[in-house]
């Protein structure tokens, strides 16, 4: 398998086969960190997955490799495109997840429990900053490492542990608001 390094300056100079596989290396990463990012609605996450893709295409001859990993500017362009698409349709309204990954193994109950934690977890999640946000979805539904994370977002390691800790506070605290307020309403 060719380096990621030379991959990518084989693709800038427009060999497809080279463009296709880094395509196939990061389509997953990219639509995940997208899908997250705008509340769960996977026809949309499809949609801006590709316009990431074509921008990438459109890109890579003025590319300058940094050391940094590719995907850290695949981020940087989704991010953007994420970002283009709110202004086009202001704010993505969130869905739950379970429309998208129905639990089958439990009980009407519990399942309905279950997507009002998961709408509670998308609105608290829409909450944080963009750069807790993204952290978040690294960190824990991408399952990445500190330094991968760090190295993925430009940041050091104890930048990334730092918004870590106030990301998972500031999710604590609105969901803990979240459930006072639903148990003063039953009330």
């Amino acid at each position: 398998m060719r380096c990621e390094k030379e991959l990518v300056a084989q693709a800038a100079q427009g060999d497809e086969t080279a463009v296709i596989t880094l395509y196939q290396q990061h389509k997953t990463a990219v639509y995940t960190y997208i899908y997250y990012r705008i509340g769960g609605d996977a026809m949309l996450a499809e949609s801006i997955t590709a316009d990431v893709f074509t921008r990438m295409v459109a890109q890579l001859p003025r590319f300058v490799y940094r050391g940094r990993p590719f995907l850290a500017w695949l981020y940087t362009i989704a991010r953007h495109c994420v970002v283009d698409q709110q202004r086009r349709n202001g704010r993505v309204t969130l869905q739950p997840l379970s429309e998208h990954h129905p639990d089958t193994a439990v009980g009407p109950e519990q399942q309905a429990h279950l997507t009002l934690e998961q709408n509670r977890l998308h609105q608290a999640i829409s909450q944080l900053s963009e750069a807790q946000r993204d952290v978040v979805i690294l960190r824990f539904i991408e399952g990445r490492s500190v330094a991968e994370t760090a190295e993925l977002l430009d940041k050091t390691e104890g930048a990334v542990k730092t918004l870590t800790r106030r990301a998972l506070a500031a999710l604590r605290r609105q969901l803990e608001l979240d459930r006072k307020a639903d148990h003063e309403q039953t009330q």
